[in-house]
């Protein structure tokens, strides 16, 4: 079930946000915790459900589009039953760069929702207004808080002013009700619909693309990036209606590309992946994962066995020593799983990406940093020696914006077969 949050949070938060955009000058501030992003993979971020993109409409219009889930909000009453109130704090800044030393503008809104029963499952979608500089690419903070609860999620966004990066012009809602949505990334075939308005009464180049990619190697062996090809294997065109929207309906797996200008590869791009994805529901989906930590010969028993749940609970068992302790490890992995699936998809899932392999086998780290060229992730002191340090570059492709290739060290070797090991143990890892 989905609800639209009150306009007049919109629209509050509309009128705070053009007043500062007009007189705020940008503010340098110390990086000091802030250059520290190993929040936005770690706990916090998992305390509470919080998603978040940009549409780049016409006339310099931008709209960040936000979605909460009310299970992760804590309902208080004033006493003596319903209504239950939650309250979030929403905050925006616009930052000069992922250092987030200069402050260029922020305004922030508070989202109320009353609700008869606290345990009711909702998303509360909303939105803010912002004008944006053209002339200018920046990143976007935002920050939902729980005043009742005290957690929060933030999201951090690029937006990128360069001519040949459009992704942001295109905002896929849903097939019936003008609602977004708020992931790339589809759980399977459907019907979507996409606004465009910059691109109102224009033919779009369409594409398809299905394609098999291997697995990550480990981070000590000598790999060469995950090779993309951009020849389609089949292309189509979209004519985009007078009111910015065009219509899909998404019938096969793989990746659908658009693009409106033909001399370039710049595009929109629609994944669609398993049925379940980010989650891992299906015991065919329990298997892939454990290559990282199973022999091939264990692999491959599993996966020819009649009863695939039923071996990767015996490989577990039979690693941890008990039903508990096998218990905890499987809820462990695959809960890494999901997240890399949530945090780290690009044109393959997360957990099949060189991030996600990282952070299945080693958890999240200490510290992260990141700029425009890559990722730096630190487990353990960031100055003491014995940390270790992996770092992944920025892939420039035509596709996402979110594929990170790992700068394999054959330093890390010892690092990563005691990490296997413990895992083959069953002890959770958590550098």
């Amino acid at each position: 079930m989905k609800a639209r949050l009150p306009g007049y949070s919109a629209a509050i938060l509309l009128v705070a946000m053009l007043s500062a955009c007009g007189s705020r000058a940008p503010q340098q501030r110390a990086p000091s915790a802030n250059n520290n992003l190993a929040y936005l993979y770690g706990q916090e971020a998992a305390a509470l459900e919080f998603n978040a993109r940009i549409y780049h409409g016409p006339d310099q219009a931008s709209v960040i589009h936000f979605m909460l889930r009310t299970h992760d909000l804590l309902y208080k009453s004033d006493g003596g039953g319903a209504p239950y109130r939650a309250v979030v704090r929403i905050t925006y800044e616009a930052l000069s760069d992922w250092t987030g030393k200069t402050l260029i503008d922020s305004a922030s809104t508070l989202v109320k929702d009353v609700s008869e029963e606290p345990a009711e499952d909702r998303e509360l979608i909303g939105q803010l207004e912002m004008r944006r500089n053209e002339q200018r690419s920046f990143v976007i903070r935002i920050t939902a808080e729980d005043l009742n609860r005290g957690t929060r999620s933030t999201r951090l966004i690029a937006v990128d002013k360069a001519v040949a990066n459009v992704r942001q012009n295109f905002l896929p809602i849903e097939a019936d009700r003008d609602l977004p949505i708020f992931d790339d990334h589809l759980s399977g075939p459907g019907q979507l619909r996409v606004r465009c308005e910059q691109y109102t009464d224009r033919t779009l180049l369409g594409a398809y693309y299905q394609q098999e990619f291997g697995l990550p190697a480990p981070v000590f062996a000598e790999q060469g990036p995950v090779t993309v090809d951009t020849s389609p294997d089949s292309t189509f065109t979209v004519q985009v209606g007078p009111d910015g929207l065009f219509a899909l309906n998404l019938r096969q797996r793989g990746f659908y590309h658009f693009r409106p200008d033909t001399s370039t590869q710049a595009g929109f791009t629609l994944f669609v992946l398993g049925t379940d994805h980010p989650r891992v529901r299906a015991a065919a989906e329990m298997v892939p994962p454990l290559r990282y930590i199973t022999s091939m010969q264990e692999y491959e028993r599993m996966l020819s066995d009649t009863s695939v749940r039923k071996a990767v609970e015996r490989f577990w068992l039979d690693a941890a020593g008990s039903k508990d302790r096998a218990r905890s490890a499987i809820r462990a992995y695959y809960e890494r799983v999901e997240n890399a699936n949530r945090y780290f998809t690009s044109f393959v899932e997360g957990w099949r990406t060189d991030r996600g392999l990282v952070h299945i086998i080693f958890g999240t780290p200490n510290t992260i940093h990141k700029t425009a060229q890559g990722e730096a992730w630190i487990y353990g002191e960031e100055t003491n020696l014995m940390s270790l340090t992996f770092r992944f570059k920025q892939r420039d492709l035509p596709f996402t914006d979110n594929d990170l290739q790992l700068e394999r060290d054959p330093m890390l070797k010892g690092a990563w077969y005691r990490n296997v090991e413990s895992w083959r143990n069953g002890r959770i890892v958590q550098n």
